[in-house]
Order: structure tokens, then sequence, then C-alpha cells
């Protein structure tokens, strides 16, 4: 009876490898990207069941091209692969763009030896398929690079070019001309654009061209030469626009957020240490501002308690609002807190007039909060603090600096 019984219990176990393939895959897509490379090495059905393209779906392969390896694309290819990050490149770029023919992704961030030869070699002819290229801190790239990539790339979506100092207004040009379908723009730190490359980029210049009609999310952080009047041309020739990040513009002023404020679409902006921002900026935001969602307006040390009651007044949709450093008190937390139900990240770090009392009606009032940043809020104690981790949907609370009182 015994050694029957141990008949039926090895005849009812499944070993893994009995498995059909669609099954191991299904399996394998929940391992990470190291582990699907380790199974592949695991034995013949493991390696074929690797490779099915479900396995890989939506996975960014990370390479250096350092030297030939013949097997290395055509393994991309099997696997599904269409997104690609070169970590590190010392052969040509053209070998990715032929290797994966379907790329939909290049991340060439930090690549400081692309040059604007080694693009034009690599995009020799239209590629349909790519949607997003990351150019971030590719110093050597200027509007050369552009011309191409506007003339090859007709349906690139995401473009960042942030930290690429050589690139110019006719660069921009160049990308209202060619890029109709660009979505999203990052041009951090292009220390060289102006209004004028703005304007070309909202259709709003002297050559007739239509601009990106499509963008929706603009970078523009810490481009210095821009003012008011880009603000301009972006609200009349970017209608599409959801998101602006011009942090450390210190040219922009209320003025322009006039201008914003006229844009139907936008619902996020980022205005962190603008200098020239003050409470009647705000008070032109509020205005017309009720679909605005996320605003910052942190180190801007115009910005005070009437600030906050023009958003309680008019931002009412505002689910994430950032004034750390300004010259707000438990006043103006008052006022939003009782205004601004559907807010779930508030960041007040640095604002040394906050005590337990502001705490106190944040708890009473936000109670949807789910991020709270109180770095270097002095005046608070273990009472106030007490109140705030009451919060039923709290999960982020960053307290440095804080001296327990």
């Amino acid at each position: 009876m015994e050694e029957s019984a141990g008949d039926t219990v090895c005849a009812s176990t499944t070993h893994i490898s009995c498995l059909y393939p669609e099954i191991l895959a299904m399996i394998f897509s929940y391992l990470d990207v190291r582990e699907k490379g380790r199974v592949a090495r695991v034995c013949s059905a493991w390696r074929d069941a690797s490779y099915h393209k479900g396995v890989w779906r939506g996975v960014e392969a990370r390479i250096h091209l350092r030297r030939a390896n013949p097997s290395l694309f055509p393994s991309m290819v099997r696997r599904g692969i269409r997104r690609v990050q070169v970590l590190s490149l010392r052969r040509s770029l053209r070998d990715v763009i032929s290797g994966v023919p379907t790329l939909t992704s290049l991340n060439l961030s930090g690549c400081y030896n692309i040059t604007d030869i080694g693009l034009s070699l690599a995009f020799y002819q239209p590629h349909r398929s790519l949607t997003r290229l990351d150019l971030a801190l590719c110093k050597q790239i200027t509007d050369s690079a552009l011309d191409r990539i506007s003339q090859m790339l007709p349906n690139l979506e995401e473009l960042e070019l942030g930290g690429c100092s050589n690139i110019t207004n006719a660069g921009l040009a160049m990308i209202a001309w060619g890029l109709k379908k660009l979505k999203k723009l990052d041009l951090r730190s292009c220390c060289h654009i102006s209004n004028q490359g703005i304007a070309s980029l909202s259709g709003q210049d002297l050559s007739k061209c239509s601009g990106t009609e499509s963008l929706q999310c603009l970078g523009l952080q810490d481009c210095q030469k821009l003012s008011d009047e880009a603000l301009l041309s972006v609200s009349q020739g970017l209608p599409s626009l959801v998101s602006i990040n011009l942090s450390f513009c210190a040219s922009i002023t209320d003025s322009g957020l006039k201008h914003l404020a006229r844009m139907p679409q936008l619902k996020e902006i980022n205005l962190r240490s603008c200098d020239n921002i003050s409470d009647m900026g705000i008070a032109y935001l509020a205005e017309g501002g009720s679909r605005i969602t996320s605003l910052d307006v942190s180190f801007c040390d115009k910005i005070g308690d009437q600030a906050l009651v023009h958003i309680a007044q008019g931002l009412y949709s505002m689910r994430s609002l950032s004034c750390s450093a300004c010259n707000i008190s438990d006043t103006g937390i008052e006022r939003i807190g009782r205004s601004l139900h559907e807010l779930d990240t508030l960041n007040i770090g640095q604002c040394g007039l906050v005590t337990d009392r502001g705490l106190q009606l944040i708890s009473e009032h936000l109670t949807n909060l789910y991020s709270i940043d109180l770095y270097g809020c002095n005046r608070i104690t273990t009472v106030g603090l007490e109140r705030i981790m009451q919060l039923p949907r709290l999960h982020v609370l960053n307290l440095g600096l804080w001296h327990k009182r």
C-alpha cells in the first residue's frame, strides 16, 4: 500500500518543465529584465519561451555599443524589443537604427560623443516607427541635427533636448516645420532659446508656419532669455498645451500669467524660482483657471497668503500645490483647506510661519492628502504632527531638518 501511494504521488506531480511554452512565457513576463535574461540560459525550452514577445512587451533594452556583436540586434528583434537606451557609444549609432528597424523609442541621454554627423548617418532615410527620442545632455548636438531629425522622423511625438546648449532659435523653427505630431518637447537649459524661437514653435513668427499645434507638454526650465512675450506666443499658437515648466525663468512676470490664464487645456504650471511672480499673477490665473490641477510656486518670495486666497477662490480643482519657502502662514493654509477638497499633494517645506494650528486645519479639511512636505518647518511640534498622521490617505511625509519639540 505504501509503495502504491508513493507511485500515485509521483504520477500527479508536474514539473515546471512540463508546462506549455505559452504558460512559461506568461510566468516569465512577471520577472525583471535581468531575470528574463537568466531564464533563457537554463535550457532550450525555457529559452524558446523567454523569447516570446509577450515576455518583453514594454521593456527598454539598456545596451553598451562597444564592440561588434552579430547576435545582439537579431535577438532583440526576435523578442519584440522596440525601446532602447544606449548607455555608452563607441560604435556607429546607425547599427542600432538598422539593426532594430521597428524601434519606437531611442534614449541617448548622456552620450556626450553623439555628434550631428553621427545622427545624420544614423537617420539616413525616413524612420516612421520612432516616436520618442531623448538627446538630453548630448552637448555636441546643434541645429544641424534638428534639421535632419525634422526631415527623417515625421512621427516623432517626444523629443528631449535638455542641456543641449548649442540649440538655437533656428533649430526650433526646423522642429515647427517638420515635427507636426510632436506632443512633448523639453528644452531645459537651452540657453540660446529666446522669444523668437518660441514664436516659431508656436507658429507666430513671420514664416507663416503653423507650428507644433499638437504640443501638450513644454519644458522651458532655466531658459533665461524668455520673457512674457514668449508666453503670449504660447497662448496664441499652442492650443493643446496641458503642461508647461517655466521654473528658473527669471524674466517671467505676473503679466505673462495673464496669457497662460487664457489657455483652455492648461492644467500643470511650474513657476518654481520665478522671482518676479507675485500674488497678483496667481490672481490672474485664478480668474479663469479652474481647470488647473497642479501649480508650483516654490521659492517665489513674493508669494504669500493672498495668493492662497486667490487659489482657494478660483483654482478649486487643484490636486497638487507646491509653495515651499513662500511667505505663507496658517491664515493662508486655512483658506485652501476649506476649498481645495481634492488636494492630494501639498509641499510647504521651509514655510517658517506655519505652526501646529496650520497642521490642525490641514488634518480637519484636506482629508484626501496623500503627500505633504514639511521640510524645515521649525515652528511645528509633535502635537501638530500627530494630527497630520491621522489623515486616512497619507503615505508620504517629509520632515527633514525638523527637530522634535
